[in-house]
């Protein structure tokens, strides 16, 4: 049956229901010539995040912070960080773009969190937890980004070996229960579960649920494994906390959807093991080329040139000190461009040696795009890195640092970077006191993907998290008024 064209106010409606986590504004209507007038990138005005529970140790110290880039004044907004729980306080309220906010917590009642924003603090909007852990089997600095809630996440280099202890933490934003599926494939393929414990998984509305991953597949100790995670109803953030004996602790968040090439920014220049973990979804197996980009461009790791992965089941290459010296990104590339099978992947990262080690993850991450922010940045000198690598073309970038929560005035820095290449940069606010954002925008040239890594060195540890940054889709293409959108309602 033919259907009606939309009215634009009936599309724009129904494009906000799709995306969830964005409402629209309608762009102008045709022209008075009566052409139809073309699309439109429009702000969102409403954005949702979800963070999960920090620590399960009691003298665990947590810092949360929240940001939107942009000018202040530009009109009215406001946003919101609750605790994940029915009777919800608030524990962050930004109240203006440009002007970063704090907030600590301490030991293993420190809450997950959701929220949201809308006006004009919704485009870009942005938050992280930081937890430094002493002493113990959880010590290091735990490190990760709030996420939009979601329904498919994969999670290489988790590891159900005794040793470890990976919880996958699933925290839910709304008002329905979601329904989670969690599947664990290892060198040889689809783990087999224990009976009912991987499937029907529920969250509760406004509450957040820890997974041991060992406890889903008790038979089967995999040193290297990939997570899959689905919801069958409903929509949840999912982040996997990993503790490992004798190298402490840190998140590793999802990996970027699958895709033929990949790029891993960020790994530290003083690596001393790195570790990669990949995957392929589909029914075709990959043959990849890796490629270190580095500061004098890119090069090809000696005995690591190229790694075939089977489809359905996760590979390890280790990759040792990888980078020697020189901060780098691993670039994951077909070794025939037409034959190139979507993967996903991730580094385990080692700092240090003997008992002086520390544990981090780098997963795949998209490109920053028009523009990308990550938040708690510390203003002590050599505490912030920012990696930024250009894996296919020449490009620059804009890097701007807020203010700090506490005060500063906002420091700005042009990048150019080389094809292949990875620069890096530590810039912070003037006078700047307390965590302050920082924010890549593209200027020009191709893609450019970035990481941040935050050192919090403590008793000779050299304690550390990475985080990647990806766009942050503030904007949102509107269609021209007159085109028949009757396929959103198919």
């Amino acid at each position: 049956m033919k259907r009606a064209p939309l009215t634009l106010a009936a599309a724009v409606a129904a494009l906000a229901a799709l995306t969830g986590a964005a409402a629209l504004t309608a762009p102008a209507p045709a022209g008075a010539d009566g052409k139809a007038a073309s699309a439109a990138r429009m702000p969102v005005e409403r954005s949702l995040l979800v963070c999960p529970g920090p620590s399960s140790s009691d003298i665990a110290e947590t810092t949360y912070t929240s940001f939107t880039p942009g000018a202040a004044g530009g009109g009215k907004g406001s946003a919101r960080l609750l605790g994940a729980t029915k009777d919800a306080k608030p524990v962050l309220e930004p109240k203006e773009p440009g002007k970063p906010v704090g907030a600590t917590a301490n030991g293993a009642d420190a809450p997950a969190l959701t929220g949201s924003a809308d006006g004009v603090l919704a485009p870009g909007w942005t938050a992280q937890l930081t937890t430094k852990v002493s002493v113990g089997r959880a010590r290091g600095v735990l490190g990760v980004g709030c996420t939009a809630p979601g329904t498919d996440f994969w999670f290489p280099a988790v590891s159900t070996a005794k040793g470890r202890e990976d919880y996958i933490h699933l925290t839910n934003p709304d008002d329905a229960a979601a329904i989670v599926d969690v599947k664990l494939f290892g060198p040889d393929g689809l783990a087999k579960p224990d009976a009912g414990t991987s499937e029907n998984i529920r969250v509760d509305p406004k509450s957040t649920k820890t997974v041991l991953l060992s406890s889903l597949a008790p038979n089967t100790q995999l040193a290297d494994a990939t997570a899959h995670v689905t919801t069958r109803a409903g929509r949840v953030g999912a982040s996997v906390q990993v503790g490992e004996e004798g190298v402490g602790a840190d998140w590793l968040p999802a990996s970027a959807d699958p895709a033929g090439s990949l790029v891993l920014p960020g790994i530290p220049a003083d690596a001393t093991s790195v570790r990669l973990v990949a995957f392929v979804p589909g029914e075709e197996d990959a043959d990849l080329k890796l490629r270190l980009a580095a500061p004098g461009g890119a090069i090809t790791p000696a005995g690591n040139e190229q790694l075939h992965v089977k489809a359905g089941m996760t590979t390890v290459m280790d990759l040792k000190d990888l980078t020697r010296g020189e901060p780098g990104s691993l670039l994951l590339t077909p070794a025939d461009p037409a034959k190139a099978s979507p993967l996903v992947a991730a580094v385990r990262v080692v700092r240090g040696s003997g008992a002086k080690q520390e544990l981090g993850f780098v997963p795949a991450t998209g490109p920053v795009g028009a523009r990308a922010t990550v938040a708690d940045n510390r203003p002590e000198e050599n505490t912030t890195l920012l990696s930024l690598t250009a894996p296919t073309a020449d490009a620059k970038v804009k890097v701007t640092a807020s203010p700090g929560t506490g005060g500063g005035e906002p420091a700005s820095q042009e990048v150019t970077l080389k094809a292949g290449s990875t620069q890096t940069l530590n810039l912070a606010p003037a006078g700047g006191k307390g965590s302050y954002a920082l924010t890549v925008e593209t200027v020009s040239g191709g893609p450019v993907h970035a990481a941040r890594t935050l050192s919090l060195p403590h008793e000779g540890v050299a304690m550390f998290t990475v985080q990647g940054l990806s766009d942050d889709h503030s904007t949102v293409s509107v269609p021209r008024a007159s085109q028949d959108l009757s396929v959103l309602t198919r």
